[in-house]
């Protein structure tokens, strides 16, 4: 029996046949609504958490923001709309469908205070920290 070695650079590449297909067959009609997943920046300051979320194309009221047991939930959809019959689409980048992110907050949050702002496709909120709770302290002996 022969041993065929493979070079390991040939052996992961995709053949050009498959990716000419892809290319032909990625049109607005075949193309799969699968949702996507918009970028986060995340950061804390001394008083708050704060989120950016890059959801350009969307309106506010097709995004919804919840808090529910130290988990906040971002999510909405963005719909692709093939109203103008004239156009002929060869190719569609942007991602469509629904999209859900969530992030687990520490304890400290005040939950009741959670502020979200949409402008210019960001979503920015701001998820104020209370003092936190203690969990664990020495106690000094008089």
């Amino acid at each position: 029996m022969a041993t065929v070695k493979q070079h390991p650079v040939v052996q992961n590449r995709v053949p050009f046949s498959s990716l000419l297909d892809t290319f032909f067959q990625d049109t607005v009609n075949n193309r799969r609504v699968s949702g996507f997943t918009p970028a986060v920046d995340l950061w804390e300051t001394e008083n708050s958490y704060k989120l950016e979320v890059a959801l350009p194309g969307l309106k506010k009221e097709n995004i919804h923001v919840e808090f529910q047991d130290g988990v906040l939930t971002v999510s909405g959809e963005r719909a692709f709309s093939k109203e103008e019959k004239e156009h002929k689409y060869h190719r569609v980048e942007n991602l469509y469908g629904k999209f859900r992110r969530s992030f687990q907050l520490p304890d400290h949050v005040d939950a009741g205070s959670i502020d979200a702002q949409f402008e210019n496709g960001l979503l920015q909120i701001t998820v104020p920290k209370v003092e936190e709770k203690v969990v664990k302290r020495q106690i000094e002996v008089k």
